[in-house]
């Protein structure tokens, strides 16, 4: 192994993290606005006892789960199930091609979570914190 290779290996973890805050704070901002009206949505609000309601709740609270690093890999396995379904549904009837479906964020987002069921969540978690102190 090189001495490049070493470097970039010792922060490993520290990148999982960032790359988990990241997309877990994108994550968020759809949930936000779905349920909150912030950013403004261009087509209103979304009814909570609906589908997108549903998808709007588990945006928000999932992506406040994984940007803080608490149970990152069965709420990330939940997301990534969640953005597969959302492909499934409101993406593949339209076109085969997701860069004229408009679900090419939802194939991203689907198996970055999945990444994290099986990396974990990386550095800076309240996880750790709260193993720590155990």
């Amino acid at each position: 192994m090189t001495a490049i290779t070493e470097r970039l290996n010792a922060w490993q973890p520290q990148m999982l993290g960032v790359l988990r805050i990241m997309a877990a704070l994108l994550f968020l901002a759809h949930g936000s606005q779905k349920l909150l009206g912030f950013p403004p949505a261009a087509n209103g609000g979304t009814e909570l006892l609906s589908l997108l309601g549903l998808a709007g709740v588990l945006e928000l609270v999932g992506g406040a789960l994984l940007a803080l690093g608490l149970f990152t890999r069965p709420v990330a396995f939940v997301l990534s199930g969640q953005m597969a379904v959302a492909y499934f549904m409101a993406h593949a009837p339209r076109s085969f091609f997701p860069t004229l479906n408009g679900g090419d964020a939802a194939i991203l987002y689907c198996f970055l979570f999945l990444y994290l069921v099986f990396a974990g969540p990386g550095a800076w978690t309240v996880q750790s914190l709260i193993a720590r102190k155990a």
